[in-house]
């Protein structure tokens, strides 16, 4: 019998995460309502409000830091709420200011709008905390939008950068690499949820490579990056592609791979070692740059 990859802890919560949470088939609503249905009451402490027009939360720090935050799901679920106790722990770690985007989601408003409004709020976080820096950070579907929107203000004339921070980034529409076989099924995020995210994402007629920063033509110029992977997750390899791709093109990329957990392992903080770490060797990057 092949050993589990999955380290006992990750492997409890990763059943009990997929225990009962919808296929692809079961549409948008039930897969959103999945999503929400653990949350508990929201401390105080954050303020919502519009950033030219777009919804966001802003977790207030005093840190030199600005982290501009897109959540996951997929680009169709998920939510400001969904990711509140991320934004709060990286907040809360770093002292950085952590502005939360409520993009539009899918299959409502399809790409580009979530990239749009990740866009307008990264110029209104410019605008409102002049001389801090700026970073763009995400979790899966919400690091694609990341590294979409620093390679937008790169070629766009955008507010300067200095970091992006993509946590199992969603990449590359064509799914080919080795461990989105190897870890389609039995670890929570599956292959054929990400293909129909992609759909949902795309609608008729959208351009995949248009969507998946991975392949864009070029990558120099753009600002230092952290990629965090969990080594049991379809999206390993292509985030471990982009990672070479910036370092193979002068840009300063650095990869934490965490063996023994899966993708979302960020949502088991409190509960899973490997989680706390992963949050804390970001807070430590992110620390790093303004210094």
């Amino acid at each position: 019998m092949t050993p589990d990859p999955l380290t006992p802890a990750a492997r409890a919560l990763c059943d009990a995460m997929a225990a009962g949470f919808p296929r692809p088939e079961d549409g948008a609503a039930a897969l959103r309502a999945a999503a929400r249905e653990w949350l508990g009451e929201l401390p105080p402490g954050a303020v919502d409000t519009a950033a030219n027009g777009v919804p966001v939360r802003v977790y207030p720090g005093r840190a030199d830091p600005v982290v501009v935050f897109a959540h996951g799901g997929g680009w169709v679920l998920c939510d400001l709420d969904t990711h509140d106790r991320l934004c709060r722990g990286l907040a809360a770690r770093t002292g950085a200011t952590v502005v939360s985007v409520d993009y539009r989601r899918a299959p409502e408003h399809r790409f580009p709008a979530a990239e749009d409004d990740v866009y307008a709020a990264l110029e209104w976080a410019a605008e409102r905390y002049p001389g801090r820096p700026l970073v763009l950070a995400g979790d899966s579907a919400g690091g694609c939008l990341a590294a979409a929107t620093a390679l937008r203000a790169r070629d766009h004339g955008g507010p300067p950068l200095a970091g992006q921070l993509l946590l199992y980034p969603v990449l590359d529409h064509r799914l080919d690499g080795v461990s989105a076989k190897a870890y389609a099924e039995g670890f929570f995020h599956t292959t054929a949820h990400m293909r129909w995210y992609w759909e949902q994402y795309l609608g008729p007629g959208g351009d995949p490579v248009a969507a998946s920063p991975g392949l864009a033509d070029d990558v120099s110029g753009l600002p230092p990056a952290l990629v965090v992977l969990a080594d049991c997750d379809p999206l390993r390899d292509e985030g471990l592609a982009y990672a070479r791709r910036l370092s193979a093109s002068g840009v300063r990329a650095h990869v934490q791979l965490h063996t023994g957990v899966f993708h979302g392992f960020l949502g088991g903080l409190g509960l899973l070692p490997e989680a706390d770490g992963a949050l804390d060797g970001a807070a430590a990057w992110l620390r790093a740059l303004a210094e």
